[in-house]
């Protein structure tokens, strides 16, 4: 997804395309729950997603007088949009809150919940938070609603646990940037010879709690007194001699751990892997008669301790390979190491092209050759350009027209780029009948060709099961997009039929997408079921600018913790032989 892009006003104050279309959805929700005709709420809902999609700044344009043509929006949403560009705020808007509060918006995050059945709930009992609807729901009071049942009252209680345990934890995109610059001022402190993130963030989580760091040092407390003195700490939690605890200021909580640089190795497999891998190690030891800790491996008999100064000591003892961080989560890899059947995961230097991008031609925001060359500066040969096909509206997608318009171009760059390539792909739509966006004549002409469901999430599971199938059975099909259609932290997965999705791609050679935004979908345990099911996958960014390629590499993070290997993933191929093996 795009970053939200905003400008700022004279007044200081900035809005964003994000913020117009939260508060234009906001309206279309509370239009719903006052009972208003629904297509008012439609129509608002209509015009925040294409704002959402829209590739420059919308209030920008707005303010130079310039109004970009939105689909639906006539001329009294336009009236308002300009109002908000303008100010930062809507009378209509602020109007509607005061009938509606905050608590009863703030149910609508609950997945299932919608403005239907707040409107009831309310209207009921006089539920007016998410509290209150827990409270309802756990005393079975919700089952005496119209269309609500034991189950759906089962569903609420599991949905706000979900909720709450996604507010507790830091997307893994924003825990690395977080991380990067406390590592980079701790690296300066004197004495401090190696430090790295350990615990979930090593393991390459999709989310992350308490963020971990370790540190080989020469003077723990210097170490210790620069992290607890950094200007973003906003509680020091716990100060010892080897280990600190802080929180940050709108932020996790983080445990830096230090270690005199002999004893590296084992403190690094300690605070990396998960408790049962560690269980597994330590079982290991104490069959040769040794006790494992972060501090070493110590002879039980005579009490000498054992220092690993690297990790492939560490393992090494054990007569273990090392074994890469991502796998360490007690799933059968120490087993697998044992017996010399562990994988060669893909790395981050196998992937030679990206599968996923996108261009300002529909979505994106910057165009064809400037996303080609910061592809191929980031070290990439290929990208495949995969803009959207035009039923998804919002995304302005292509008509087989501006097709053949975008291969003309590709055509021109290719000239200029060689040897990086372009290859001519489209994220063609699946829709809610199971039919395909485009004619099979014109998808015969891609070189590459990803279909995905982003529209009608709330079908059955058959249904949603049959769209995914009907993509994987076209032979003009080569890959399907982010499968389960999750966002991490912000929207639960399709509940397809699994195994006869990775079945079908086995069998159709379809690949199924690791995605690296902030989606990561397919997970790491779909993933690895894929590949076991003898499917093949790939690693793609979904990049809609510039800055967004670097999230392949999340998506290589979730292959490696998938078990994958080189040959299993599309995009360690060279442009010549991904061409050949899809055809």
């Amino acid at each position: 997804m795009p970053r939200p892009r905003s400008v700022s006003r004279t007044d200081g104050t900035v809005i964003s395309n994000a913020e117009l279309a939260r508060i234009f959805n906001e309206i279309g929700d509370m239009l719903e729950i006052l009972g208003e005709v629904v297509y008012k709420a439609v129509a608002y809902r209509r015009v925040a997603d294409a704002v959402e999609r829209y590739p420059d700044d919308v209030a920008a344009l707005y303010r130079r007088g310039d109004p970009p043509k939105l689909p639906g929006a006539g001329a009294a949403l336009t009236a308002k949009l300009a109002e908000l560009a303008e100010t930062g705020r809507l009378e209509y808007h602020d109007r509607l809150k005061a009938q509606v509060p905050d608590g009863v918006l703030g149910m609508l995050r609950i997945p299932g919940i919608g403005p239907k059945t707040v409107r009831l709930v309310q209207g009921e009992f006089g539920v007016d938070s998410v509290e209150a609807l827990r409270a309802a729901a756990e005393e079975g009071r919700l089952r005496g609603v119209k269309g609500l049942s034991q189950r759906t009252e089962q569903n609420v209680l599991d949905a706000i646990g979900r909720i709450e345990r996604r507010e507790s934890r830091l997307l893994i995109h924003d825990a690395d940037i977080l991380v990067a610059g406390l590592v980079k001022r701790l690296r300066a402190v004197r004495g401090v010879r190696r430090i790295e993130p350990a615990g979930s963030l090593r393991r390459r989580r999709p989310t992350i709690g308490d963020l971990d760091l370790l540190a080989a040092v020469d003077d723990p407390a210097a170490v210790i007194a620069a992290l607890d003195g950094l200007p973003e700490v906003e509680k020091v939690l716990n100060a010892g001699v080897d280990k600190s605890s802080i929180v940050l200021r709108d932020g996790p909580q983080v445990d830096l751990m230090v270690c005199p640089p002999a004893a590296w190795g084992t403190h690094l497999l300690h605070f990396t892997g998960n408790k049962d891998h560690n269980i597994a190690l330590r079982g290991m030891a104490l069959d040769r008669g040794w006790s494992l800790s972060e501090k070493g491996y110590k002879v039980i008999e005579t009490g000498e301790l054992l220092l690993a100064a690297d990790e492939d000591e560490a393992y090494g003892r054990l007569d273990l390979p090392w074994i890469p961080p991502e796998m360490r989560k007690g799933d059968g890899e120490v087993e697998a190491a044992r017996t010399g059947s562990l994988p060669d995961v893909v790395s981050h230097h196998d992937v030679r092209g990206d599968t996923h991008t996108h261009s300002s031609w529909t979505d994106g925001v910057d165009s064809i050759e400037v996303m080609a060359r910061a592809a191929r500066d980031r070290g990439l040969e290929y990208i495949v350009l995969t803009d959207h096909s035009p039923s998804l509206g919002i995304a302005r997608g292509l008509s087989p027209e501006r097709v053949a318009e975008q291969g003309t171009e590709i055509g021109r760059l290719n000239s200029e780029l060689a040897p990086f390539r372009i290859l001519h792909g489209t994220e063609l739509e699946i829709r809610g009948d199971a039919t395909l966006d485009y004619p099979d004549e014109l998808l015969a002409r891609f070189d590459v060709v990803i279909a995905s469901i982003h529209t009608g999430r709330g079908q059955p599971s058959e249904l949603l099961t049959r769209r995914a199938l009907a993509a994987i059975e076209n032979p003009h099909v080569d890959v399907l997009a982010h499968p389960s259609g999750r966002i991490v932290n912000r929207r639960d997965p399709l509940p397809l039929d699994w195994p006869r999705v990775f079945e079908a791609a086995a069998r159709h050679g379809t690949a199924l997408e690791i995605n690296g935004s902030p989606r990561l979908d397919l997970d790491d345990p779909l993933a690895r079921a894929a590949g076991q099911a003898g499917a093949m996958l790939t690693v793609a960014s979904d990049a809609h600018r510039t800055e967004e390629l670097g999230q392949q590499r999340y998506a290589v993070d979730l292959a490696r913790r998938a078990w994958l290997r080189p040959d299993q993933v599309l995009a360690t191929r060279t442009a010549d032989d991904l061409l050949g093996m899809l055809r």
